[in-house]
């Protein structure tokens, strides 16, 4: 989604995380030593692994539309914003996924059903706060849409589809969000990349 809203188009290469193709000896000796996706390949070969690493590259290349900040008070407010879309609730919906049943189906890990539940209760909580931000504000790091909304995007899409924790109806500020973002031209780009 990043890219699409740049105008930037990348060849997609789809790894197969059940088969934990991310694993192999060569993908960690040759794309990213700790065998994660995503990863942003370069022409030349060179590998950049870690989303935001991979946005910071293609906002240097293709400032404009830009998406980290105009100036040093936005710059550090928008990453301030993301950073608690990444820290408080993308890592929770991930502790939800790993403890949930399609993770368990894979036979990776053994699910810790009071881990789902706390997580999920930690989501949930962090819904209800978007969704008092977003009464004062119309996106999650200010008045523009950022980096930020992509990242709450997709973390919400993701964990409505895969994870089972869609915000509720009644939260209408975040579903207000949620539809004017799901407009955007680029929304289909990322949103259900992970399907």
């Amino acid at each position: 989604m990043f890219a699409a809203e740049k105008g930037i188009e990348l060849d997609i290469i789809n790894v197969d995380m059940a088969k934990r193709e991310q694993r192999s000896e060569e993908f960690v000796r040759n794309k990213n030593p700790s065998g994660k996706i995503p990863v942003l390949e370069l022409d030349d070969g060179t590998c950049i692994a870690e989303t935001v690493a991979i946005q910071r590259y293609l906002e240097s290349v293709v400032p404009e539309p830009n998406l980290f900040g105009n100036d040093p008070l936005e710059t550090a407010q928008i990453e301030m914003f993301h950073r608690f879309i990444e820290i408080e609730m993308l890592n929770q919906i991930g502790v939800s996924w790993v403890n949930g049943p399609i993770v368990a189906k894979m036979g990776l890990v053994e699910p810790i059903e009071a881990a789902k539940k706390r997580s999920d209760s930690f989501v949930r909580s962090f819904y209800k706060r978007l969704d008092r931000e977003l009464g004062e504000r119309s996106h999650i790091a200010g008045n523009r849409f950022t980096v930020a909304d992509i990242t709450a995007w997709i973390s919400i899409d993701f964990a409505s589809t895969l994870v089972g924790l869609p915000p509720d109806e009644s939260l209408t500020n975040l579903q207000e969000w949620r539809a004017r973002i799901a407009q955007r031209p680029t929304s289909g780009a990322g949103a259900r990349s992970f399907v």
